[in-house]
């Protein structure tokens, strides 16, 4: 059999399975069962599938997972995450679109110190948009920076997605969780400005309350002081940890774990009760990723065996295109694919021969990382089927629509696009830091 028939057969397989709605786990591991009988040799290839998939979810790469999850999980939990809301609206004052601002600006500390976007979107929908309605808010300028600081999670650190993606692609890790920052806080910057401009433009799409806190002079400085700052200590030490070669992801992952539980205990926030569900929430998260973790590598390999990796790398590469239009022939599939399926199987689909084109091509694998990352957080946002444009209609009122949720987002996938082209445009935006940290 030739590559050309075994591509097809297990690229139509995958359709076919997740097609019929399966969980994506549970549509790799029967594409894989098939597959090794196959191409791998019968019952010898399910015995060396089945070591195969022992050995992926074994890696001590993948450890930081489970850690950064924790941390979102005892922030939200704790809540912890609504002391450092009201530090914020105490802050920030006589700004347009004030409580807008407010949930972008809380949004990039909760992505600092979460490692999930759609706990960071469920919590930011459930506090700040029945508020942002309540004050006479424009839906969609409502919604609009809930779900896109939501996305900015997935780039700045700690992110659960990014180590995936370092762990599965072969990048290194601690480059790519650094490589993400830049562009994040950049799109943070956007969003704001955004707002502003909108609500200074037509004031009616945000009013003026009027009932902002009275606190005047240092006042103002000390609930930011006291529930703001040690949060961004935590994501200081993770990120400094990391850099400065003190501790590997993993190891600083653990203290930034240990850091968010010592801060919710200090705050007397953390109850048995509330610990419990962020150690399951962390447990079932964690599994279903590295459940997927093991469909993704065995696929891969199966995809190896077949001839088909090879085949289409060697095809790609004959056409003799330049690196430059092959990468944004890959963002543009990502891009297509994140209209459809979620980040997940965005990387299990594409991967396995996205990855070796990359090496052949000798493109900068953190800069491919991030730039895929970018692809990802824009597919939660796009339609029809963005993963937080759900998360976002879950916290809705009943009466708004998914058109009107779509037309929220829009905007906000506008930026993602133009963050992406300047980083394509520029790769230091995405490997200065890195670079400059020793990462």
């Amino acid at each position: 059999m030739g590559w050309v028939e075994a591509a097809i057969i297990l690229f139509g397989g995958l359709m076919a399975v997740m097609g019929l709605g399966l969980p994506v786990a549970i549509a790799f591991l029967g594409l894989n069962i098939a597959g090794a009988l196959m191409f791998l040799g019968g019952e010898q290839g399910l015995s060396q599938l089945a070591r195969n998939a022992v050995q992926s979810v074994t890696s001590f790469s993948l450890t930081p997972i489970p850690f950064f999850i924790l941390m979102g999980e005892v922030l939200f939990h704790s809540g912890v995450a609504l002391r450092a809301i009201d530090a914020f609206s105490r802050l920030i004052r006589k700004v347009p679109g004030r409580l807008a601002v407010i949930t972008i600006v809380a949004g990039t500390v909760f992505s600092a110190i979460s490692g999930s976007t759609i706990a960071t979107t469920a919590l930011l929908g459930s506090l700040m948009l029945p508020t942002m309605l309540d004050r006479g808010y424009d839906k969609r300028l409502a919604m609009g920076p809930i779900m896109g600081i939501g996305g900015v999670d997935m780039l700045i650190p700690p992110s659960a997605l990014a180590v995936l993606l370092g762990s599965l692609a072969g990048i290194s890790i601690s480059g790519l969780l650094i490589g993400g920052i830049v562009p994040g806080l950049i799109l943070s910057v956007m969003f704001v400005g955004y707002i502003v401009l909108r609500a200074w433009f037509d004031p009616a799409l945000a009013p003026e309350t009027g009932d902002e806190p009275a606190e005047q002079g240092a006042a103002r400085w000390v609930p930011f002081l006291v529930h703001v700052l040690p949060l961004l200590l935590i994501f200081g030490v993770v990120v400094g940890a990391m850099t400065a070669g003190w501790a590997t992801p993993t190891e600083a992952a653990a203290l930034g774990a240990a850091g968010t539980i010592a801060a919710a205990w200090l705050y007397r926030s953390l109850t048995v009760a509330n610990l419990m569900k962020a150690l399951t929430g962390t447990v079932a998260i964690s599994g279903t990723i590295l459940f997927i973790i093991v469909g993704a590598t065995t696929f891969a390999q199966v995809l190896s065996f077949s001839g088909a990796t090879n085949g289409i790398v060697g095809l790609v590469a004959g056409q003799g295109l330049s690196a430059t239009v092959v990468i944004l022939g890959m963002m543009l599939i990502l891009l297509f694919l994140g209209c459809f399926v979620d980040q997940v199987s965005m990387m299990l689909i594409t991967l396995p021969f996205f990855m070796p084109l990359v090496v052949q091509l000798g493109v900068d694998p953190v800069w491919f990382g991030v730039l895929f990352l970018i692809c990802m957080q824009l597919g939660l946002l796009t339609p029809p089927f963005g993963l937080l444009l759900f998360t976002m209609k879950g916290a809705a009122p009943a009466h708004i629509g998914m058109n009107d949720i779509y037309r929220a987002a829009m905007p906000y996938v506008w930026f993602g696009l133009l963050i992406m082209t300047l980083v394509f445009l520029w790769p230091p935006l995405a490997t200065w830091l890195p670079r400059l940290l020793g990462s």
